[in-house]
Parts: C-alpha cells; structure tokens; sequence
C-alpha cells in the first residue's frame, strides 16, 4: 500500500532530479538564443584593396571604390560569427583610367556581365582574442571559389562596441576565375588587403 509519506517522498525525489535538468534546458536555450552583434563598414573608414606582381614593370596597387560589408559576431560562439562583402567590380582603380578601363574587360572582371563581387563567410575560426581566420565563397566573373583571410582586429570587439577595426589578408588565383589576361607576365597572386572600421547596428 502506497501511504502519503511514500507518495510525498516520491514526488520530492522526482523534484530534486527534474529541476536540475530544467535548469540545464534554460541554459541551453538561453545559449541558443543568444543575439550576435551586428556591425556595418564604414566606407570612409575603409579601403579595399589588392597588389599584383609582374615582371617587366612595377608591382601593381589598386583598389575599390563602391563596396559594402556587414559583420555579424557572435561572442558566445565565434564559430557562429558570419561576414559578408559586395564589391562593385567597375569601381576598380589603379590609378590610370585607361588601364581601369582595360581591367573593366571581358579580359578581366567583365563588369558589363558580371557587375559584383561577392565573399559570404563559411567558417570563422578564433585564433586569439585579436586574431580570426575566415574561409567563405568568393564569387568573381559568376565564379565561386573558396577564400581563406586572415583577420587582425585594430580595435577590440565586445558587446559593448559601437565599433570595430580590423585587418583582413588573403591571396586571389586570378586564374581560378578565368581572368587570364598577361599571364605570367602578370602574376597569378592577387594580394587582398582591406582595412576597416565597422559602426554597431
């Protein structure tokens, strides 16, 4: 026969082991749920540009001039975090507005085709608490091809940024998307270096 002690002691015991998972779901969700922080670039804070090798002339400095980007951090799980960057392929600039003509070609970006270029992050790997290496898909002429940077912050991130700055290096094979013009006068190598400050949103 069931008394009430026994039933009271039951349900206590029952108690005493559903809580702790009940608190063990809350904190899942609440890790699950936990808002990243968004920030866009500042275009007047930010340069994106490239260097080129070749033999017979000077390396090759340019730069693009229309361009957005947005950066979502998560701090709980950096694994989480995601970048994204679109590039106006016309607003290429070397300096010399007949070559940005030329680099505007079918020989090159083909601006008149295929009017953007495009990152989206993959995988965000913390290295330290200053350093992160981001692969994602870089899309240039139609073309996707993986892109490993790595990224340096020049200023620190936490939640309580308005802003961030930072540093991202990586190397384009130009040739991985059929820009073939000049080879191997022209290196293969494209140097990515983009500096930037990015707003809270």
């Amino acid at each position: 026969m069931t008394t009430a002690s026994t039933t009271t002691a039951r349900l206590k015991s029952l108690s005493l082991g559903v809580i702790p998972l009940v608190a063990c779901l809350i904190g899942a969700s609440q890790a699950d749920s936990a808002q990243a922080r968004n920030w866009r670039i500042n275009p007047a804070r930010t340069s994106v540009g490239f260097v080129v090798d070749g033999i017979g002339w000077p390396r090759t400095k340019g730069r693009f001039r229309d361009f957005d980007g947005r950066i979502s951090i998560n701090f709980d799980n950096p694994a989480a975090s995601r970048v994204s960057f679109k590039v106006a392929a016309k607003s290429v600039d070397v300096g010399s507005p007949s070559f940005n003509d030329y680099l505007r070609t079918d020989a090159f970006f083909d601006v008149a085709q295929y009017p953007t270029i495009t990152f989206t992050s993959t995988k965000v790997e913390k290295v330290d608490d200053s350093h992160a290496r981001v692969t994602g898909d870089l899309t240039i002429r139609g073309i996707t091809r993986p892109l490993t940077i790595d990224v340096a912050l020049d200023k620190p991130a936490d939640r309580g940024s308005s802003q961030i700055g930072f540093r991202a290096t990586g190397v384009i094979k130009r040739l991985a998307f059929n820009m073939s013009a000049g080879f191997p006068a022209i290196s293969n190598d494209v140097d990515l270096i983009v500096t930037t400050e990015a707003q809270a949103q």
